[in-house]
């Protein structure tokens, strides 16, 4: 009997995996990473410094617009009551009242003289002449014109006016009342009030919920 043996052709090379170094004594054994670690980016803290900046900016905006709004109603309340009808002592002249429009007498004088007035023809007891309770000027257009008498008429029309002052110039205008000035002191306190609280409130609250996210990303 014959047994079968297979031999290897010739030129066939075997290779046996070489088996690795043991590691030396306190080495750490790193295997390599497949993929590289994602990449984690740090959060931005909210809400933004920006808010803040907003907020104050609104309240430099409501102040200008105050000052602004003040200013405005006192030029044109002092446009207002500034005497429209102008005419030099000794001249007697014909004006338009309205008890509405609380009529006042001013005069421009350039040295202390005595002046003197009369309104009306002296027939109605009503249409007179009262000194005011307290002084009031107007500069106007590089004139003074001081208050020297508040007109008291029972109704609208036209009145004759007499006055009586050497160098001195005369002219009729309005009084200044307080009611004239509101609506410009409202407006230059409430606007940069309502402003500068809205941004306080905004600031305290950005940075204490900035804060607040600091601790929580700690």
């Amino acid at each position: 009997m014959h047994e079968n043996q297979t031999s290897a052709p010739a030129g066939v090379t075997v290779r046996v995996p070489r088996p690795m170094p043991p590691a030396p004594p306190g080495a750490t054994l790193r295997m390599p990473h497949p993929f590289p670690p994602p990449y984690a980016g740090t959060r931005p803290i909210r809400p933004r410094l920006l808010w803040i900046f907003l907020s104050w900016a609104l309240f430099v905006v409501l102040l200008v617009a105050g000052v602004g709004g003040f200013a405005g109603g006192l030029f044109a309340t002092l446009g207002d009551a500034a005497p429209a009808t102008i005419f030099s002592g000794g001249q007697s002249v014909n004006v338009a009242l309205d008890p509405a429009d609380k009529p006042a007498i001013y005069a421009a004088v350039d040295q202390p003289t005595d002046v003197r007035c009369r309104l009306g023809d002296g027939a109605d007891a009503r249409v007179r002449l009262t000194r005011p309770a307290v002084s009031q000027t107007v500069t106007l257009n590089g004139t003074t014109w001081e208050l020297l008498f508040e007109a008291g008429v029972p109704e609208a029309g036209t009145y004759p006016l007499a006055c009586e002052g050497d160098g001195a110039r005369f002219g009729v205008g309005k009084q200044l009342t307080g009611g004239m000035l509101v609506g410009g002191a409202v407006a230059l306190l409430a606007l940069p009030t309502v402003g500068f609280l809205a941004a306080l409130i905004v600031t305290i609250v950005v940075l204490a919920r900035r804060s607040a996210a600091r601790r929580r990303m700690a």
